[in-house]
C-alpha cells in the first residue's frame, strides 16, 4: 500500500464530503478511492470514517489522524516546492483572511499592489468577522485584531487601533457632548457587538489603568459595523468601534469621537501564520511588502480624527 497516497485521499474524503466527490476531484474511480481508505482503516486497524445523514464525518480516531496527515502532507509538500525553487522564486498560491471592513479597506489596495509586484503568485483572501483556523481552514497568513492567545502562532506586529465612540453632531447638539463614560445613560445608543438588550462597554479612567464598565441600553441593535455606522450618522444614537470601523464618517464630519481621555488601551494588530521555520518564500514576500504598508496604513498621518472631548 501506498500510505502517502492513502493519506492524500483521505484527507481528499474528508474535505469533500464524500468518496464521490474527492474522486472526481483527484480524477480516480470512485472504487479505487473507496478501497485506498478501506486498506488505510485495515493498515491501521480503525475507523476513520463514519456516514452521516449527509456526509462522512472523520470518527474520534479519524480527527486525530487527519490532523496528522495533514501536517504530513504539508510538509512533503514544502519540501516539493523547496526543491522545485519556490524557496529561491516567489510562486504559488497564497490564503490570507482578515475582517470584512478592515480586509475591503486595507488589505485588499495591498493585494492588489502585491499581485502587481508577484505575477507568480495567486492570492485567495478571505474576508471573515470569525477568526478562521489557521491550520484546520488551510489559512496562510492572517489578520488579527486584539491581544492573541497563547499558542503556537508566529505572529508580526503591524500596528494598534483605538477603540473610539463616536456621535453625529446633530445627536450632540440634542443630547450635549459626553463628558464621562457615565453620560451615556442620558444619550440614545446603537450596538453592534451583542444580540442583547443591553450591552456593557469598556473604558479606561484618565491617568489610570483601572477599566471601568458601563451598561447601556441600546436604541438600536445591528449585526455588522457599517450598519452601526450609518444608523449613527444618522442620528438615532452614540456608537462604539474600532477606529478603522468609523474613520470614513469622521473624516466626512458625518461623525465626531468623544470621551477620547477615556478610551480603553489601543488592541494590537498582527499578521500571524502557523508555519515556523524557513518560510515559503510567498510568505516571506506577502510578510516583507505588506507588513511595511500595514504599519504606515495604521500609524500615519491619515489616523487623526476630529474630535469633541473635553
Amino acid at each position: 500500500m501506498d500510505r502517502l497516497e492513502a493519506m492524500s485521499i483521505l484527507a481528499q474524503v474528508a474535505d469533500r464530503g464524500s468518496f464521490s466527490a474527492a474522486a472526481r476531484e483527484m480524477r480516480l474511480p470512485l472504487a479505487t478511492v473507496s478501497r485506498k481508505v478501506a486498506d488505510l482503516e485495515a493498515h491501521l486497524g480503525a475507523r476513520l470514517l463514519v456516514r452521516t445523514t449527509r456526509r462522512l464525518a472523520p470518527t474520534e480516531a479519524g480527527i486525530a489522524y487527519l490532523g496528522a496527515t495533514r501536517r504530513i502532507l504539508e510538509a512533503v509538500e514544502e519540501a516539493e516546492r523547496k526543491a522545485a525553487g519556490e524557496f529561491g522564486t516567489p510562486r504559488g498560491d497564497l490564503v490570507l483572511t482578515a475582517p470584512i471592513l478592515f480586509g475591503r479597506l486595507h488589505v485588499l489596495p495591498v493585494v492588489a499592489d502585491f499581485l502587481a509586484a508577484y505575477p507568480e503568485i495567486d492570492v485567495r483572501l478571505v474576508l471573515s468577522d470569525r477568526n478562521l483556523d489557521l491550520v484546520d481552514d488551510h489559512v496562510d497568513l492572517a489578520v488579527r485584531i486584539g491581544a492573541l492567545p497563547d499558542s503556537t502562532m508566529v505572529a508580526t506586529r503591524i500596528g494598534s487601533m483605538r477603540t473610539v465612540v463616536c456621535a453625529s453632531p446633530s445627536l450632540l447638539v440634542r443630547h450635549g457632548v459626553p463628558k464621562t463614560p457615565a453620560d451615556l445613560a442620558k444619550i440614545p445608543c446603537v450596538s453592534f457587538t451583542t444580540p442583547s438588550r443591553l450591552a456593557t462597554w469598556t473604558f479606561q479612567k484618565p491617568g489610570t489603568r483601572r477599566p471601568a464598565e458601563i451598561s447601556i441600553k441600546p436604541r438600536l441593535a445591528v449585526t455588522t459595523a457599517e450598519a452601526a455606522v450609518w444608523a449613527a450618522a444618522r442620528g438615532v444614537g452614540a456608537v462604539r468601534l474600532l477606529h478603522y470601523q468609523c474613520a470614513e464618517a469622521v473624516r466626512a464630519g458625518k461623525l465626531r469621537i468623544v470621551l477620547a481621555r477615556h478610551e480603553p488601551a489601543p488592541l494590537p494588530v498582527h499578521l500571524v501564520h502557523a508555519a515556523r521555520g524557513a518560510l515559503p518564500t510567498k510568505m516571506r514576500a506577502f510578510l516583507d511588502f505588506a507588513a511595511a504598508r500595514l504599519r504606515s496604513e495604521l500609524t500615519g498621518p491619515g489616523r487623526a480624527v476630529t474630535t469633541s472631548d473635553g
